[in-house]
């Protein structure tokens, strides 16, 4: 176990048991939390605030919630699993049989040790998860139940920060923390950016401005686009959306609605020398934030590197999805993959030879002197990188072209400026 997986793992551990939905306190619990991590700026907008096609929602909080069964036994308790509650319950206090009791419980027959997470954001209703298991251990009775909440006028709350870079061209990275108590559909996401906040802050030379954001999922980027979109349209060149990113079974790739911005390049190609075997997927199974962020009239360069895809693993939106399916070493997998997908973001240049002609590259102790089948490899490697540099083609598609690594080429490329055999440019020539 490495330190930083170790300490992303520590940092969910600390957040798991926050009660976040859309809106509350428990998101601003958690924005504090990560707010001593990074210098987020916290930011609130009101109930009622008109965003686009869609207005924010009253604000939801809830201290207790329970049932009391015929015998006296209480079950589907709040404080001891958030999950139990349905998202956005209504408040109440009464006493019901069971027959009317089962239209507000919600289990799942084929993962009957599993709480399921349900919500109802939009419309106002009362109800209870529970694992299937226990459901069918209920027995006809009056039951007390209980929800101690309320909605009422308030705000939302989301976090920001930016990174200022050499331009103001930027790159956006967008999170979510509105889920309760699970760890690669939520908790994955926020620890994995924090992380790669430190790094990009510790970088040299940011060539880009780096708009990081921690909201509530759906209303939480229409706020944010509401709020921002000329901006965003004129100065992001890339950006992920990061979810589902901690897990060890796979590597996953949705696209941006076009497939073809460079996010989506570098994305391919991290996960291409990453793991062979990741999983591609199309447009037609998104399902976060990419909807908002690439939708038509906003059409943002968004793609996503996950690890086992939202929806696609059978612990989804169940207690099921817990610390023990998240693990240190998912997590720093996932933070690698995003990683050097920033770094060929802010690496990758434009290379252009400066002789003409092949070179001679062993003047400048650039050729082996030894030949072997090792050497041999390594020398075509880079004379088919050198037969691309004419300043047109940038490092990244240079290394789709050859099929290499990207963090080869600059290996090479870095080694060859030095020899001042190269130059590099921004742009295109």
């Amino acid at each position: 176990m490495t330190k930083l997986g170790k300490e992303m793992h520590d940092l969910a551990n600390v957040l798991f048991p926050i009660c976040r939905s859309l809106t509350g306190e428990g998101v601003r619990e958690t924005l504090k939390i990560i707010s001593r991590k990074i210098p987020i700026k916290i930011n609130e907008v009101p109930t009622g605030t008109k965003v686009f096609d869609w207005s924010v929602p009253k604000e939801w909080n809830i201290r207790d919630a329970y049932i009391i069964t015929p015998d006296g036994e209480k079950i589907c308790e709040f404080k001891k699993k958030n999950l139990h509650v349905l998202g956005y319950s209504t408040p109440i206090n009464k006493l019901i049989s069971l027959n009317e009791l089962q239209d507000h419980l919600y289990s799942i027959p084929n993962q009957p040790d599993a709480i399921p997470y349900v919500t109802s954001y939009y419309d106002e209703r009362w109800g209870f998860c529970i694992s299937h298991k226990d459901r069918l251990k209920l027995v006809d009775g009056v039951y007390h139940v209980f929800i101690d909440s309320y909605l009422e006028d308030g705000s939302l709350t989301y976090g920001e920060l930016i990174i200022p870079g050499e331009t103001n061209k930027e790159v956006f990275l967008s999170t979510y923390v509105c889920h309760p108590s699970m760890a690669n559909n939520e908790l994955s996401g926020p620890v994995v950016t924090i992380a790669l906040a430190k790094f990009i802050k510790a970088l040299k030379n940011r060539r880009y401005t780096y708009r990081i954001i921690f909201i509530p999922e759906t209303i939480g980027s229409i706020v944010y686009l509401n709020k921002n979109l000329y901006h965003l349209k004129e100065h992001v060149d890339a950006g992920f959306n990061i979810t589902c990113i901690g897990d060890e079974r796979c590597y996953s790739y949705l696209p941006s609605r076009h497939g073809n911005t460079l996010s989506d390049k570098v994305a391919l190609h991290v996960l291409k020398h990453t793991d062979r075997n990741f999983k591609s997927y199309t447009w037609l199974d998104r399902g976060s934030d990419e909807r908002q962020y690439c939708a038509p009239g906003v059409d943002l360069p968004i793609a996503t590197i996950m690890r086992s895809k939202y929806g696609e693993y059978p612990e989804y939106h169940t207690s099921l999805d817990d610390l023990c399916l998240v693990t240190p070493s998912g997590l720093e997998g996932g933070y690698k993959a995003l990683k050097k997908a920033i770094e060929i973001i802010e690496k990758n240049t434009y290379p252009r030879i400066n002789v003409l002609g092949e070179p001679q590259l062993g003047k400048r102790g650039l050729y082996p002197t030894l030949s072997t089948k090792k050497s041999g490899v390594k020398v075509r490697k880079m004379m088919d990188f050198i037969s691309f540099c004419d300043g047109k083609h940038s490092l990244l598609e240079i290394a789709e072209l050859i099929n290499t690594p990207f963090h080869d080429l600059l290996e090479i490329m870095e080694k060859l400026v030095e020899k001042r055999l190269m130059s590099v440019t921004v742009d295109e020539e």
